[in-house]
């Protein structure tokens, strides 16, 4: 394991891009239940592959393909566990200098859509129960950080940041800044329980509009270095079934986040190699 932190002390780290855009842009067939982690499981050299991509496009931190993994639902236990260990495997082996093992929300791992809501009808308490083992299992594969990420309500932030806080893990968390599931002044209150968790390295949005990410940085607390990795700036139009408007990470808007303290910035969902090549160059990389 390497030290993300001093590294994140030294200036911004760039971040991969959506391993799903890019998977399926290579022909490949995502549209399962489990996603990416399918192809882990069937075609895990396809996975390097795609990774080696985004390495090769200057992205210092992949995230692996273990998002929508999880135990108790889809696979067996002795195949989830293999997973989340070959996730981390398969992306120390494209290069990477540092690795970070996706945890996704609950509501990933449900796959109806939940993610977007938070509306699971579970407690703190149990939600701290469903993610430990997973927890655990990742934080002990060797990946440099715990990358939790989408996550959608107030309750499942202090849910992960108890169970991390308990592990000792490093580890960041990404708030799903366009989830239904935040009350008024729900976003500040998910981030002061972040900064006040040990081991976290960061916190900040993902999957959003580019233009959600400013306002959402402007609530982490001082202190705690900010990240920002939002979808391209594309819209789906449900009637017409297309996605439309500009694709792509706007640079002057990551030049904007780092100012305002993101020290990770990248993309999400249907972003490619050629944005964070784009960023790198922004960076003068």
């Amino acid at each position: 394991m390497r030290d993300l932190r001093a590294a994140l002390s030294d200036g911004p780290l760039l971040l991969d891009g959506g391993m799903g855009t890019l998977l399926e842009s290579r022909g490949n067939d995502v549209s399962g239940n489990l996603w990416s982690a399918r192809l882990l499981r069937d075609d895990p050299d396809e996975v390097r592959r795609a990774h080696e991509e985004f390495v090769a496009a200057g992205a210092d931190i992949l995230i692996t393909t273990s998002y929508q993994v999880g135990f108790g639902i889809q696979l067996a236990d002795d195949e989830v566990e293999l997973l989340l260990q070959n996730s981390v495997a398969v992306a120390r082996d494209a290069g990477a200098r540092f690795v970070a093992a996706s945890v996704g929300p609950y509501g990933a791992v449900r796959a109806d859509g939940s993610e977007y809501t938070g509306d699971y009808g579970l407690s703190r308490t149990e939600l701290r129960d469903w993610h430990r083992r997973r927890l655990e299992a990742l934080a002990s594969s060797g990946a440099d950080a715990l990358a939790i990420e989408t996550v959608p309500c107030l309750t499942e932030v202090e849910a992960l940041c108890a169970e991390v806080a308990e592990l000792g893990a490093t580890a960041w968390v990404s708030l799903s800044a366009s989830s239904t599931g935040w009350r008024p002044g729900e976003l500040a209150d998910a981030f002061a329980v972040i900064a006040a968790t040990p081991g976290m390295v960061a916190a900040g949005v993902n999957c959003c509009a580019p233009e959600a990410v400013a306002g959402a940085l402007a609530l982490v607390p001082p202190g705690l270095p900010g990240l920002a990795y939002p979808n391209s700036g594309e819209r789906w139009d449900a009637q017409a079934r297309r996605w439309e408007g500009d694709a792509g990470i706007p640079t002057d808007g990551a030049q904007e986040w780092i100012a305002s303290g993101a020290r990770i910035v990248g993309g999400c969902c249907r972003t490619t190699p050629a944005d964070i090549t784009r960023l790198a160059a922004m960076l003068g990389r």
